[in-house]
């Protein structure tokens, strides 16, 4: 009868694992992603692209990233508070790598696919991961993006902010508010169970194009969280291809990089990271990290 007991305990135990929900929350499949799976079967059923459970993150993820996105945010905030004329971009490094050991958290940015850096610093025609150096002082006048991205108990948060220094041009003080804008009307564009990943740089481009500038095609924006960079693909501007259908639980990126003259960018290819405007205009990028919920999108790292 013992072992008759144990056997019994055994298949119960592999019943309730085989009833738990795939997210990997713990919770019973019933009570968790059913109704879910429901809708993204009617969508598919329509012919609809709809994202991987891949792309799905639970409860638990999502609690985890939020917290890395309050070390990010708490990155960010402290170099707006320091930032000033006359530092380097390394000094910036610096304060990043500081702050981070303080909070317990690390820069994926280091070392990542060689970058040697814990931080990018983008200033007036570089357009996005500029390398941190002693040499490079920030001047009255300069336009500046710094992206972070922040790694807390293997969970990710990215954001990045333009900071203006001093005297700045008029023509520039524009490009960086309407970037912002930009960035808002993708944000816009995101609703659960009605648009797509490719709506968001539909809405990025026209805003821009109004407004007399270009877009970046180049780099992107990404899904986030269990790693810096994964899936979707999040284009900032109008594409031809399918994309995915946006639904609650998808956490993502959208940064678009908006320039004055041409959108073409080239690499300096003595660091293999720098990338510049072709024609020597200025460049701005704002990005924050964003949540899809039932009721619409949540702002986590900004």
């Amino acid at each position: 009868r013992g072992l008759g007991d144990v056997y019994k305990r055994q298949i119960r135990k592999e019943v309730e694992q085989m009833n738990k929900c795939w997210c990997g929350s713990g919770l019973d499949y019933e009570v968790c992603h059913r109704e879910f799976d429901k809708k993204i079967n009617y969508y598919k059923k329509r012919g609809v692209m709809t994202p991987p459970r891949s792309m799905i993150k639970n409860q638990q993820q999502i609690e985890g990233i939020k917290k890395a996105a309050v070390v990010n945010n708490g990155l960010l905030d402290h170099i707006e508070k320091n930032i000033k004329i006359g530092m380097s971009t390394e000094d910036i490094d610096v304060l990043t790598r500081e702050y981070l050991k303080e909070h317990n958290a690390h820069s994926p940015d280091l070392n990542y696919e060689g970058y040697p850096k814990s931080i990018c610093t983008s200033i007036n025609d570089v357009v996005c991961h500029g390398i941190p150096s002693s040499d490079v002082i920030l001047k009255d006048g300069d336009i500046i993006n710094v992206d972070a991205t922040s790694e807390l108990n293997g969970y990710y948060a990215d954001a990045s902010r333009m900071f203006m220094m001093g005297n700045v041009s008029d023509e520039a003080k524009k490009l960086v508010k309407i970037t912002k804008e930009a960035m808002y009307e993708g944000m816009k564009a995101i609703k659960p169970w009605k648009s797509h990943i490719g709506d968001i740089g539909k809405a990025i481009q026209r805003y821009a194009h109004i407004n007399g500038y270009s877009v970046v095609e180049e780099f992107c924006g990404h899904g986030i969280g269990m790693t810096m960079h994964e899936d979707p693909y999040v284009f900032h501007f109008k594409t031809k291809e399918d994309t995915v259908l946006i639904v609650p639980g998808m956490v993502f990126t959208i940064e678009p990089m908006l320039n004055q003259g041409t959108r073409h960018v080239h690499l300096n290819y003595n660091d293999d990271w720098t990338v510049y405007t072709d024609d020597g205009k200025l460049s701005a990028q704002w990005e924050h990290t964003f949540l899809v919920t039932e009721d619409g999108v949540e702002i986590i790292s900004k």
